[in-house]
């Protein structure tokens, strides 16, 4: 099919070609659905199809558009002879190719899900690599289902029957009219692209991965119908796998370390967090409550650095640090000596607080394991009846929070959209101009709408605006100390927005009957050389406070990381059920036996006891003595080695990769 003269043809055949390769994509979907109807068919509504629909358009359009990068710039590209049928031939022949290959990967996918359980990765290129039978096997499944065959065959056929070249002898019209259309075509074409391939157009949108389906289901299974092949291949490609290491047979892992968390040793508890001066009953009514309100405020970049009441031995004791509030909120609540993040990312800090997954290797929200069933706080208390939700004040959808947040088990999502509907607020007026609404009228938004929900609920807040480029409000300007480093102020304005969170929520009828958490997603920059180490830039706050009085307070002894908050909470509230967690139940644990583990640079780090191990997977390649060598400067590794941390930290390792591949985040029953 040829369209007729126009100086507009080439750039229209695209459009209209690129459209065509949609309808494959679609079609492929339905067919995916129909061949795997048992695992699919049961959860199918029109509610959910339409969700589905709508999130197979993004990933469709960022696989279409990555594949057919080279059919894109052939066909736009300014050149008055590329009409000629030479050419156009050429273009046809790629677009075939491209789009062919697309159609038969994902029929044949829609066979592999039956074996995976997910999208085709490019882990394969690697699980397979040593296979000598493929073959043979591709064969056999070539011939069970020859129907899938004739399929890619008719839809192959379909594409190259309905395919559109431009209009004829471009050379006959004007060359400068007509130069100047195609280079328009082709320079607004390229920020669409861009737009794309990443799944959104402000700056908000990180380049959307295979954990963003999740914000399209009910089900992480669920996410294969969302997602596309080529899509989940090539957003895979270069990541590291997690490879499963064999430094034990499974009943020695087990033996050494597992994340499986089976009861709750209620007695230990009431003994480890009865606070002096009460009786034993208080602390067991916290210990079993199951109708405590839970409140998590996961806080952008609030490093422990920041913090004047946690760092009194900084500038010879005159350090005051720029959050005034949350120094006096220390007073009242319960931290640990030393306490840690997981990782170096907002994007780690999600999955190690509210899932109790720490980042290894690489972010879990860009790892193949994120479309796993999943696990977390939302959904162990869901199971409990306990209502949930999440608050994230930048655009919904944003840095995979929403869908990550649905897959672990929260039922509401309150984002942007959710705070301008509310006419009690300013809307879009209290957007900061770059990430979200500004902290302090979200964190207002967060603490009334709560009063609003059926208790006992658990909820959790990422605030926004301590990020870069670090503005404030301007009513603001000059109110906080502006220390040495940028993000001072912004840390002081969050600082001021907590506050006012803590007055509000302090009027509401819940507030007595909730638990607070409050820590950080990661550290950010830093003025000190004691949060420059490799310990230092993992420090976060983790505060608990609980407004009842029934929990201790002070700095307690031990080690905490934010994979703790999972395991720790439940046990607060006498949750009593099995599930899996790489953290441990502080209140359950000797001090002596508390530890953290983080992951920076090829590099695993295990704290524990007295000592920081750091092992690249095969050796430890250091030691140090952190406690009293804070800038870890003395590498002890020949005078002191410690093989026992080093086996722990091994058997984490092994466990996490092991359930990292074999989708065991979760207790199946």
């Amino acid at each position: 099919m040829r369209l007729k003269k126009n100086i507009f043809s080439s750039p229209v055949a695209f459009v209209v070609n690129m459209v065509w390769a949609y309808v494959a994509y679609a079609l492929c979907r339905v067919l995916y659905l129909v061949e795997n109807w048992d695992v699919f068919g049961s959860n199918l509504s029109w509610v959910s199809a339409w969700e589905i629909m709508k999130g197979a358009w993004m990933f469709d359009t960022s696989a279409l558009l990555y594949t057919n990068a080279l059919y894109a710039l052939m066909m736009l590209i300014p050149w008055h002879l590329k009409e000629r049928d030479g050419w156009q031939q050429a273009c046809k022949c790629v677009y075939m190719i491209v789009n062919g290959l697309a159609i038969c990967i994902n029929l044949a996918d829609s066979v592999y899900f039956q074996y995976t359980g997910r999208r085709t990765t490019a882990t394969i290129f690697s699980e397979f690599s040593n296979e000598g039978n493929l073959g043979n096997i591709i064969s056999i499944e070539l011939l069970n289902h020859w129907y899938l065959v004739l399929v890619a065959i008719a839809l192959i056929y379909g594409l190259y029957k309905v395919y559109v070249l431009p209009a004829g002898k471009p050379w006959r019209r004007p060359f400068g009219l007509y130069y100047t259309i195609q280079s328009i075509c082709l320079v607004l074409f390229i920020p669409l692209c861009i737009c794309g391939m990443r799944g959104g157009a402000t700056t908000a949108v990180r380049p959307i991965t295979l954990s963003n389906a999740n914000q399209y289901v009910d089900r992480p299974a669920d996410a294969a119908l969302v997602l596309n092949t080529p899509f989940s291949l090539i957003r895979t490609i270069g990541k590291k796998p997690f490879v499963t290491p064999t430094y034990f047979d499974r009943e020695t892992l087990d033996g050494i370390y597992s994340p499986v968390h089976i009861s709750v040793d209620k007695e230990q508890v009431d003994k480890l967090t009865r606070p002096s001066g009460t009786n034993s009953s208080s602390t067991r009514q916290l210990v079993n409550s199951s109708t405590k309100n839970i409140v998590i405020l996961i806080v952008e970049s609030f490093g422990r650095e920041y913090i004047g009441g946690l760092n009194k031995q900084l500038n010879n004791g005159t350090y005051k640090g720029y959050t005034p509030f949350t120094d006096s909120l220390l007073t009242q609540s319960l931290t640990w000596e030393y306490t840690l993040a997981n990782g170096r990312k907002s994007i780690d800090g999600m999955p190690s607080v509210l899932s109790s997954i720490p980042m290894f290797v690489e972010p879990f929200f860009v790892t193949p394991a994120a479309t796993n069933n999943l696990g977390g706080i939302a959904r162990e208390l869901g199971k409990d009846g306990y209502h949930s939700a999440f608050f994230h004040g930048a655009e919904n959808g944003s840095m995979g929070f929403q869908a990550f947040a649905r897959a672990t088990g929260f039922k509401e999502y309150y984002g942007r959209d959710e705070y301008n509907c509310d006419s009690r607020f300013n809307g879009d007026k209290e957007f900061d101009g770059t990430w979200a609404i500004w902290d302090e009228p979200f964190l207002q938004f967060y603490a009334l709408t709560m009063s609003g929900m059926q208790e006992p609920f658990i909820t959790a807040i990422f605030t926004a605006s301590s990020h870069h480029p670090f503005a404030i409000p301007e009513e603001y300007t000059d109110s906080f100390p502006k220390g040495d480093k940028p993000i001072h102020q912004c840390i002081g304005y969050t600082d001021h927005a907590l506050r006012r969170f803590f007055e509000t929520a302090s009027r509401q009828p819940w507030y007595k009957n909730t638990l607070f958490v409050l820590t950080a997603d990661h550290t950010n920059q830093s003025s000190h050389a004691e949060y420059q180490t490799a310990l230092g830039s993992f420090s976060v706050p983790i505060i608990l406070f609980d407004p009842s009085g029934t929990l201790p307070t002070g700095i307690q002894p031990g080690i905490a990381q934010q994979i703790d908050i999972m395991p720790t909470i439940l046990g607060l509230v006498g949750y009593d059920k099995p599930y899996v967690a790489f953290g441990k139940n502080l209140f359950s644990t000797p001090t002596e036996e508390t530890w953290a583990v983080n992951f920076q640079n090829d590099i695993y780090q295990l704290i524990k006891g007295d000592y920081l191990i750091q092992f690249d997977g095969r050796e430890t390649k250091a030691i140090y003595r952190f406690r009293e060598d804070s800038l870890l400067k003395h590498n002890l590794l020949q005078s002191h080695p410690q093989p026992v941390l080093e086996k722990e930290l091994k058997a984490i390792i092994q466990s996490y990769m092991q359930r990292m591949n074999g989708d065991e985040l979760v207790i199946k029953n």
